[in-house]
């Protein structure tokens, strides 16, 4: 019989989840999505969420049936979908935790250039993150613990300051832009904003396997979340202009976190203060924990997948240098070093999979058509549109020609960069 589980530990467990959904995701939101506009991007934001909410349950209920010490993706994926499933599974984790660890390093020493400006080259900044940083991650989990921690209430600190400084200089009528056929193109990043499924093997560990405790704290959790994104989308694009200099489209061209282009429009000594902790915070924290999980992750793959012998050199190696050498070599790959992680691994991983899952399970055909079928649709359309991105055969042509490299309104003109 299991245990009574204190609320308090419940709603520790909802902070928790909270806090790994705001992470990277939340500082391209804005710029991503403004796009589409703002009641697009709700639309998207709501429907991802109730989506990924979905999977999540699948997951834990996989997760609780299996009660492991240690559990893979990947191995689950193996039961059910034999080899191929394994491979498939291991790749887009594989893409997943690199291309964070990228999006973490270029999105870092980005704002720190751009906020403080340091008169020092960027890749200095960048690479002396990675040496600060990437050693924490091999502190001991006690210590490591009360780093995040403090990490994590500065967080909130921080943001709370820029929800209430930036509610100031909301405009309203911004609202009114809506271009419902840019809304995939702002998918990819929602799906990274409102996912925690990486955690949920140690939520239930944590809860004891409950599963009403579990859906308890997964509600809390996800719902906070969800409101921190709403606010921060609706902040970025009632602040900042469509186009023109320090505008969502020349955020998006220069591929800049939101907390950059809102920290120039504000001017305010605070707010760039505030900005510039939000970023950092959101940043360090997932970069430790995502650090730790690529080591135990590639250790896993050397010692199950291959003959290799056990190498703590090798599996620094291997975890570490690939995003070092993709963020020295394209120091301006934040948002699409996002895209590739939300519409590619993480929607594998944590969205078509789960959701065929369910459907194999549900013995009700009206739960499968209602619920698994379209979750599983909005994903496949997510994967289908950044593939087609990918080999050059999604375009979409209108107001923004999003899917090439220069992001231009169709009646674009040079002088317009240089206008507020």
């Amino acid at each position: 019989m299991n245990k009574k589980i204190p609320f308090l530990l419940i709603f520790m467990v909802g902070c928790f989840i909270t806090g790994n959904m705001i992470g990277a995701g939340i500082l391209g939101l804005p710029i991503k999505t403004g796009v589409a506009g703002f009641w697009p991007s709700m639309v998207g934001l709501l429907a991802l969420s109730a989506a990924l909410f979905f999977t999540a349950i699948v997951l834990a209920k996989e997760s609780i049936k299996r009660r492991q010490e240690i559990f893979h993706y990947p191995s689950l994926y193996q039961e059910y979908f034999g080899h191929a499933g394994k491979w498939v599974a291991t790749l887009a984790n594989l893409t997943i935790l690199y291309g964070l660890l990228t999006v973490y390093l270029t999105g870092s020493a980005t704002v720190i250039a751009r906020l403080l400006n340091i008169p020092v080259p960027r890749f200095v900044i960048l690479l002396v993150f990675f040496a600060i940083f990437t050693g924490i991650t091999f502190l001991k989990p006690k210590l490591l613990f009360k780093l995040s921690t403090l990490f994590v209430v500065l967080l909130w600190i921080s943001f709370g300051i820029l929800v209430v400084m930036g509610e100031r200089y909301v405009d309203a009528s911004r609202f009114a832009y809506q271009d419902w056929k840019m809304l995939p193109a702002a998918l990819p990043i929602i799906v990274i904003a409102a996912n925690f499924h990486n955690i949920i093997p140690t939520i239930c560990k944590k809860l004891n396997w409950n599963l009403r405790d579990i859906l308890l704290a997964f509600l809390f959790g996800a719902v906070v979340g969800f409101v921190m994104n709403a606010i921060w989308i609706q902040i970025g694009i009632g602040v900042l202009p469509l186009k023109g200099a320090g505008g969502i489209l020349h955020a998006l061209q220069k591929s800049l976190p939101a907390t950059v282009p809102l920290a120039n429009a504000i001017k305010t000594p605070l707010f760039i203060q505030a900005a510039l902790m939000f970023t950092l915070t959101a940043i360090i924290t997932s970069y430790i924990s995502i650090g730790r999980t690529q080591i135990d992750f590639i250790d896993d793959v050397i010692t199950n997948y291959t003959r290799m012998p056990r190498s703590a050199a090798l599996n620094f190696a291997l975890a570490f240098a690939p995003p070092l050498i993709i963020s020295l070599v394209y120091p301006d790959i934040f948002l699409d070093a996002l895209d590739f992680v939300g519409g590619i691994g993480k929607v594998i991983l944590f969205g078509i999979f789960p959701c065929i899952l369910a459907i194999r399970s549900m013995r009700s055909l009206a739960k499968r058509l209602l619920i698994a079928v379209p979750a599983l649709l909005l994903f496949c359309v997510i994967l289908i549109f950044k593939v087609g991105q990918g080999l050059g055969l999604s375009h979409i042509k209108r107001g923004v020609n999003y899917w090439t490299n220069n992001f231009r309104p169709h009646n674009y003109k040079p002088q317009d960069e240089f206008r507020k």
